[in-house]
């Protein structure tokens, strides 16, 4: 069982930040990969959303959406070489799929561990 509050301190949940970092590895991914403006713009946009999620997650323990919205990116991330149309560079391609699928993980393992956090602050985390 999670100790509450351990949950409600912020900067302190693995899950939030291995969010970040996955979010920053996409973000850098087209540095060392062959990509297109595809490609490249998705990798970005998508990598700084992650990681500014799994900071905002990391301020505020509470936010229960925040997670729902990392599993969405996570899926985004991992249909974009189909959708954007990037499949035939194979390096950004897999950089895509491994990262989406493992923000998906991330998300779904922090949901329970945010959830724990705004019942432990009395669902006022996060609300402003």
């Amino acid at each position: 069982m999670t100790n509450p509050s351990a949950t409600v301190r912020p900067w302190t949940r693995p899950h939030d930040w291995a969010e970040v970092v996955l979010g920053v590895v996409a973000l850098l991914s087209p540095l060392w990969t062959n990509t297109d403006n595809a490609a490249m713009w998705t990798m970005i946009v998508l990598g700084a959303l992650v990681a500014l999620d799994g900071l905002a997650s990391l301020a505020v323990p509470g936010q229960v959406y925040g997670e729902g919205i990392q599993i969405v990116l996570g899926v985004l991330m991992f249909v974009s070489p189909w959708v954007m149309s990037y499949t035939g560079f194979n390096g950004i391609s897999w950089t895509s799929w491994i990262i989406g699928a493992l923000t998906v993980i991330a998300g779904a393992a922090a949901l329970p561990v945010a959830q724990a956090a705004h019942r432990a602050s009395g669902g006022m985390a996060g609300q402003h």
